[in-house]
């Protein structure tokens, strides 16, 4: 079998192509898994075979997406992160905090990493004029429990180029994440983006 006859169903070409093949995060790779109704939060681990640092979450987290840009933390051989949001005050640091320091301190996002192993345990938004103050931004794959919101979309999917991913595989890519019900966006999703111009609107006087 050719080729063409894998992306397109065999003899005569008439199904529609999958592009299974295309690898775009360990944790949506097989499928997107469904959240655990009740589910009320669990713990983050870094990667540390000893003294890991823990970050518990007191909530089911919200917004889950794979996102492309350069700035978040991503698992060997994954294009893309996954990342969720939850109030900030439903995260703290439970085990190991002086192993943590902040990758970028210019950042909006302030990503606390593991001085260790270098995986971000969390991203805290210090501006209280920023659309999204009063959410962290968390990695739910680094859980050991599992129920938490699926990845709902994928963000900044033209930013994966700038990680070194070459163009001529985007059209796979993003057939890839169709496939998986992660709409591809340039940006953030819709409702997100809605979020953001409602809160520069307000500050300007143009809402109310």
């Amino acid at each position: 079998m050719g080729i063409l006859d894998k992306l397109f169903g065999g003899e005569g070409g008439s199904a529609a192509p999958t592009y299974s093949y295309v690898k775009i995060h360990p944790s949506v790779d097989t499928g997107v898994k469904p959240a655990t109704p009740g589910f009320s939060g669990g713990t983050l681990k870094c990667n540390c075979a000893s003294d890991p640092v823990v970050v518990v979450v007191e909530a089911q987290t919200a917004h889950n997406h794979v996102c492309g840009c350069t700035k978040c933390w991503k698992p060997d051989g994954a294009i893309f992160s996954q990342i969720a949001v939850v109030a900030r005050d439903k995260v703290g640091v439970k085990e190991n905090a002086d192993k943590l320091e902040i990758v970028d301190p210019s950042a909006a996002i302030q990503r606390h990493a593991c001085k260790g192993c270098g995986v971000h345990m969390y991203g805290r938004i210090e501006n209280t004029g920023h659309p999204f103050y009063g959410l962290d931004f968390v990695h739910t794959e680094l859980s050991p429990q599992s129920g938490w919101s699926p990845a709902e979309f994928a963000a900044f999917v033209s930013s994966i180029i700038e990680s070194g991913v070459d163009p001529s595989r985007m059209e796979a890519i993003r057939g890839r994440l169709k496939e998986l019900g992660l709409e591809p966006y340039d940006c953030l999703s819709p409702p997100l983006m809605d979020a953001i111009a409602t809160h520069v609107a307000k500050q300007s006087g143009a809402l109310n």
